[in-house]
């Protein structure tokens, strides 16, 4: 079922509702009910209209029915009333108040607002510098994805405001008793600050609901500079005694001041924080409850968003994921709000002036690599300030920066044994591309399952073979049930040509799973790839960039990024969850186009990778049994991934990886009874086999986004309130 309500109109003492809904089929039949908020029937009335471009869009013809509806019933202000649609066997329910309707109201004139707000001279030179980079057609496509973001209900200052404590929850909190309360130390480096930041940080702490912390600030502030941050922290001391001051007398860089900080912290816990920004009240409350429920927990961080330079508004919020250990190689995206356990600060030491401008990545990665258990708090629980001189917003105005975040990243993988080459800059500053060493020139077979298609097959070896700088390899291409001599006769021709190439023949009926498996046994290679025949190589250094990552003992598969024929994403990483079950993330996105904060450009870990292009270790494929030939078609390579992770192996999203695919060339779609119900019944095995990522959410996504599209969008609060039909949108 699918609806959309168009127009909501009030009338004196009555509303009328104009929509359209639609069924599995055009002779579906839609029933209304209207209650009022004590669930009783009223009555309303309800007029059939013509919808025919409803049913050209979703039938692609023309019927004569009626799939649109006008309803009118009696409305009393400050009641709550439900229209109630069913429709083959589902229903929704949408609310409507004063309140709701509101917010609706809202929603559509803030969409005019953005429209006008991008026609000015900035936007045309920004997309007039694009177009001439990337083509009209990336402009065109970057230039509709701005559009349809336009058509979000909620800018992120909203959905903030919707989500944040109530004033209830705040004095619930105040008023609460954790079993544990342990003492957490707030370390404040300051540095010429201006007055007013100082206060709104000092002020944020002070509104804390959970009490039991103390505020230790140090003054690296040159002489006489310093008498700001000198007067102000004196009448805090004054009006509390958890804050806790001390003047250097002199600069002795971040981390020399971070580390004085910390010195005068006594607390079990310490807290980083920096001298310009803000907490939100119940930031502490939610630390304090983490460590009460993950005692074993040594490092805590949380999400995050922008404060702008006057402190009225909130922008550009970075919900992240759970520990991802290839995603803070790529970026470093812990940053804020960062609390270590004191036993783990002893044991890694403070920060380390050679790092400065990258002390905390540096510190960061010395945590990670040591942390009995790391713990993501998906709740924003730091303002960061942002202004011109800050990387926040100017990322050039501190290229100093990066090069130490650089080194950073290298003396992390020196500490851990992995051999990298270099760390360059990747799509952007701040984000980084890894080289690595590959450990001598292993063989990597490539598993290449085809029915026909000779031309198709050939393209993809032969990108491969003329193109790969990597040479060590052989194809094994596994014969299924072709029918044009054609092809046999390719068959022919190619393993003359090329000896590392071998065809091996499936005599059975068509299942993913249990075809790649058979191709597996005839492999020599210490390293499988398994590829779909419908792909084309783009980056030569594709082998060298999946190598660097499943060579080492903790990484167990690794995904490519996939492009379409038109330079638009087909797989840049799966999320469980996405449109129910699984998807990929930025499908549709132009390869130029900016992702959310860069995540498809950044090598990562997710939970799953699409097997259209994936590598594996050998002997993990044999362990874990495979591919489940149980999923004959869909989510076998989803469920080999959970299979690995189970085994406590990392799957990696490698981003300069680059193929095209051209996708599904070789297999017809779910078009028929026989193919839907199969599609149907492995949805249901693969929910049996992992029905706790489904239930829990994906370690690797973040909750306050989205599962209905796969752009990272906000979670969509009103529609999920009034119980739109789930469905998920690229």
């Amino acid at each position: 079922m699918k609806y959309k309500i168009d127009v909501v109109r009030i009338r004196e003492n009555s509303i009328q509702l104009n929509g359209w809904v639609i069924g599995k089929t055009p002779q579906s039949q839609a029933e209304f009910r209207v209650l009022d908020q004590e669930k009783k029937e009223i009555a309303f009335r309800c007029v059939s209209t013509r919808r025919d471009d409803v049913s050209q869009i979703y039938y692609k013809q023309v019927y004569d029915r009626d799939f649109g509806f006008d309803i009118q019933f009696p409305y009393e202000r400050g009641r709550d009333y439900w229209l109630l649609i069913r429709c083959d066997g589902r229903t929704a329910r949408i609310c409507y108040n004063e309140e709701l309707i509101a917010k609706r109201a809202s929603v559509a004139h803030k969409r005019l607002e953005k429209i006008h707000d991008l026609m000015n001279m900035e936007t045309v030179r920004v997309a007039w510098e694009f177009g001439k980079k990337h083509g009209l057609r990336a402009l065109f496509l970057k230039s509709r994805h701005k559009i349809q973001g336009l058509d979000n209900d909620y800018d992120y200052a909203e959905w903030y405001d919707l989500t944040k404590p109530t004033p209830e929850e705040l004095e619930r909190e105040r008023s609460e008793a954790l079993p544990v309360q342990p003492l957490l130390s707030i370390v404040i480096p300051a540095w010429k600050t201006p007055e007013r930041y100082l206060r709104e940080m000092l002020d944020s702490i002070l509104a804390q609901t959970y009490g039991n912390w103390e505020a230790c600030v140090v003054n690296g502030s040159p002489a006489g500079s310093g008498r700001v941050v000198d007067k102000v922290m004196r009448e805090y001391m004054a009006r509390d005694k958890r804050f806790h001051y001390q003047d250097l007398g002199d600069n002795l860089g971040i981390a020399g001041n971070t580390n004085a900080a910390m010195e005068l912290a006594s607390g079990e816990y310490i807290v980083l924080a920096d001298h310009d920004d803000t907490l939100p009240e119940h930031a502490l409350y939610e630390v304090a409850a983490a460590i009460n429920a993950h005692p074993d927990c040594e490092l805590i961080y949380s999400d995050e968003d922008k404060l702008d330079m006057d402190g009225g508004a909130l922008f550009d919020a970075h919900f992240k994921p759970d520990f991802n250990p290839d995603l803070l190689t790529s970026v470093n995206y812990i940053c804020h709000l960062l609390v270590v356990k004191r036993g783990l600060l002893e044991r890694v030491g403070g920060f380390r002036h050679e790092f400065d401008g990258a002390q905390d990545y540096d510190f960061i990665f010395r945590c990670t690599e040591q942390a009995k258990e790391i713990y993501h708090i998906p709740k924003v629980l730091y303002h960061w300030r942002c202004h011109q001189d800050s990387t926040a917003s100017n990322p050039e105005s501190k290229l100093y920066a990066f090069e130490a975040g650089s080194r950073a990243i290298l003396a992390h993988y020196e500490r851990c044994g992995i051999r990298a080459e270099k760390v360059e800059k990747g799509v952007d500053y701040g984000i980084y591309h890894t080289y690595f060493s590959i450990e001598g020139e292993p063989l990597v077979s490539v598993i290449i399952p085809n029915k026909d298609h000779a031309g198709d097959l050939d393209l993809c070896i032969r990108s491969i073979v003329e193109k790969a700088s990597y040479k060590n390899l052989e194809f094994l291409v596994i014969e299924n049930n072709s029918t044009e001599k054609e092809t046999f006769a390719y068959y022919e021709t190619i393993q003359r040509e090329f000896p590392n190439v071998r065809v091996v023949t499936w005599e059975r009926e068509f299942n993913y799973s249990a075809i790649n498996n058979f191709g597996a046994t005839f492999a020599h290679g210490q390293y499988l790839l398994f590829l779909n025949n419908d792909t084309e190589l783009i980056e030569p250094r594709l082998f060298e960039e999946m190598l660097g990552f499943c060579q080492r003992d903790d990484v167990g598969v690794v995904g490519a990024r996939l492009l379409y024929q038109d330079d638009t994403i087909q797989h840049a990483g799966v999320v469980v969850g996405f449109g129910g079950i699984a998807g990929g993330t930025f499908i549709g996105l132009h390869k130029a186009e900016n992702s959310y904060f860069h995540r498809a450009m950044c090598a990562q870990d997710y939970s799953a990778v699409t097997a259209a292009c994936m590598m594996t270790k050998a002997d993990l494929f044999r362990q874990v049994g495979g591919f489940t030939e149980e999923l004959a078609v869909a989510f076998n390579d989803i469920d080999y991934c959970m299979k690995v992770r189970a085994a406590d192996k990392l799957v990696v999203y490698a981003p300069y990886a680059l193929m095209y695919h051209y996708e599904s060339k070789s297999r017809g779609l779910e078009d028929t009874p026989e193919k839907v119900a199969r599609f149907n019944r492995e949805i249901a095995v693969f929910a049996r086999r992992w029905p706790d990522i489904l239930k829990n959410g994906d370690p690797y996504y973040n909750p306050n986004l989205t599962l209905r599209k796969s752009n990272f969008a906000l979670r969509d609060l009103l529609k999920e309130k009034i119980g739109e039909p789930y469905k998920l949108e690229c």
